[in-house]
């Protein structure tokens, strides 16, 4: 059966910076093609996607990863119904999301034990790991609490009602759960299977990590005697080019997201929205990491994405023989795209994957020898391109019966309305 696939390559030069580091403070690495490689976790650059999803998506399509849902969720039912506020709440919050997710949400012992010694009011109750809902789930969970607010208790021991807030929690996804997947380790039957693969970022050369030795000066000492710095300190750093990787499984997203779940809009715009977000982030986001220190706020120099029909393939094993820079000029870019070149030849021709619609975003004359693998475009016209094509591929689908829908993501959980 035809999937729908959509891989991203992106190569990008980053300054000496610490984009992501290890226990000791020092950048990451990684020995790949028996050298050291520099590194940046996939973790690092998810949560920098996530974060760009902020700028690019609307508060309702996105959730919210954190333990102190109960928080989160007594604020929504305050706002549902002002007339329940502050404990009562809470209360209401911690016994709904139990019922819903399985997870127990108490008060921390060590946070209740150290506010009793300082006289300080009980502080609120939170979840035992990160607990990670959608915009939307939150609302129907907070509606179904003021449902039952009389006695919380006695209304979600209903089999309806506890189906429904199970429900409620399991359907509905934000395009960041759909994407990225959700953990619920008391209630396994409500996890998200991330409809996104993230590689680690790894240099296309090697890499030997360095160290900055700085001093900081008192500006009010003056004094002869008291001349020298007040405080030394060295931060450790490297700069390299790097090879990004991830596969986004369009079928996936889409049966996590739901079709359809607004009237006026066409049944792939939901996903054709989150692909277009996907893309954008993760191209032109970048980890935060030591940000303010070295200021590296590059943009990749390429990106080639490709929208396969069989399965993902990352082209990481170009630069399993490490770039080296000339000597008398220096410089990774420019080998670095000649490697990616010949190993996407040889292996798209060797497996037969040669025909699938590619796209081709570059800056600068070193990335020349990729514009033979695709389209070019800007990143506007990446964004559209790929919309398009992947609305397409799922209308196609659809149209000759080969959709997969999951029943309960296109349909609203009993007693709730359809989202506008």
């Amino acid at each position: 059966m035809s999937r729908t696939i959509i891989d991203v390559h992106v190569l990008q030069t980053v300054p000496p910076s610490n984009l992501n580091r290890d226990d000791t403070g020092t950048p990451k690495t990684a020995v790949y093609g028996g050298v050291r490689r520099a590194r940046v976790s996939s973790q690092a650059w998810k949560r920098a996607t996530r974060r760009a999803f902020q700028d690019l998506l609307d508060p309702s399509e996105l959730g919210v990863r954190t333990r102190r849902v109960a928080e989160l969720l007594a604020e929504r039912i305050t706002a549902e119904e002002p007339s329940l506020e502050g404990a009562a709440a809470l209360a209401l919050a911690a016994e709904t999301l139990y019922t819903a997710t399985g997870s127990k949400i108490e008060v921390p012992r060590r946070k209740a034990e150290s506010a009793k010694k300082k006289g300080e009011p009980e502080p609120p109750p939170e979840s035992s790991y990160l607990m990670f809902l959608s915009s939307r789930q939150l609302d129907g969970l907070a509606r179904l609490a003021v449902e039952g607010a009389d006695d919380i208790k006695a209304y979600l021991k209903v089999k309806e009602n506890k189906d429904r807030a199970r429900t409620i929690a399991d359907t509905r996804h934000s395009v960041d759960i759909a994407l990225f997947g959700r953990m619920v380790a008391d209630s396994t039957d409500i996890n998200v299977d991330a409809a996104a693969q993230v590689a680690h970022a790894i240099s296309v050369h090697q890499v030997e990590n360095e160290s900055d030795y700085y001093t900081a000066v008192d500006d009010q000492n003056e004094r002869d005697e008291e001349s020298g710095a007040g405080m030394i300190g060295t931060v450790d750093f490297n700069s390299a080019t790097l090879y990004r990787y991830a596969a986004l499984d369009v079928d996936r997203l889409r049966d996590n997201l739901g079709v359809g779940l607004r009237e006026d809009e066409p049944l792939t715009e939901p996903v054709r929205r989150a692909v277009r977000a996907f893309l954008q982030g993760f191209v032109a986001s970048m980890p935060t990491g030591k940000i303010n220190t070295f200021g590296n706020h590059t943009l990749p120099e390429a990106v080639l994405v490709t929208l396969r029909s069989a399965r993902p393939i990352s082209f990481v094993a170009a630069f399993e023989e490490p770039v080296l820079a000339p000597q008398a000029v220096g410089g990774h870019l420019r080998g670095a795209c000649t490697q990616l070149l010949a190993h996407v030849s040889d292996i798209e021709k060797a497996y037969d994957v040669s025909g699938d619609p590619s796209w081709v975003l570059r800056v600068g004359a070193a990335t020349e020898p990729l514009a033979a693998l695709g389209t070019d475009v800007t990143l506007d016209g990446l964004l559209d391109a790929v919309g398009k094509a992947v609305a397409d591929r799922l209308e196609k689908s659809a149209s000759s019966g080969g959709a997969r829908v999951v029943p309960a993501q296109a349909a609203a959980p009993q007693g709730e309305e359809q989202p506008a």
